[in-house]
């Protein structure tokens, strides 16, 4: 079901899903002007096409203790498939890393991590990043501010 299938009634489902994704099928039936049963089947139809992935809690970080939010370039001594994919599979196992972007320019890698304070992002960058085999330069920016982050897609037209 690619975007230029779904009509406006699909667009406002997945906006409403994305403001509140813990609303009842009558509620959100409700919102979009259908009945409950014609709403399922189109949720339905967008979590079978992949459009929908699944629902998530979005959870303030600092409330759980981490603070620190940080932006890290990761540049590889090679850029051969072999080293990337054994750089990715290393970032994925590691929790604090919350992106991670292959990138076009000066580093390869662009990670996003949020640690507790700059004594575990000091742990995390010595004991776990510069020991990935490949790692050649690693560049970190602590974010003062969080100016704008949202995780809601546009949908509109």
């Amino acid at each position: 079901m690619p975007k230029n299938t779904l009509d406006r009634t699909d667009l406002r489902i997945l906006e409403e899903l994305q403001d509140n994704a813990r609303l009842t099928n009558v509620e959100l039936a409700e919102r979009v002007n259908l009945t409950p049963s014609p709403c399922l089947a189109r949720v339905r139809a967008l979590e079978a096409a992949g459009i929908i992935d699944r629902y998530t809690a979005e959870i303030v970080p600092e409330k759980l203790g981490l603070s620190v939010n940080v932006f890290i370039h990761v540049s590889l001594d090679r850029q051969v498939r072999n080293a990337l994919e054994n750089f990715e599979g290393a970032i994925r196992a590691l929790p604090e890393v919350m992106e991670c972007y292959l990138m076009t320019g000066q580093s390869d890698y662009l990670l996003r991590v949020l640690v507790a304070d700059t004594t575990a992002l000091e742990r995390l960058i010595v004991d776990q990043l510069a020991k990935i085999d490949g790692v050649a330069n690693i560049q970190s920016s602590l974010a003062l501010k969080v100016v704008k982050s949202r995780s809601r897609l546009p949908t509109a037209r």
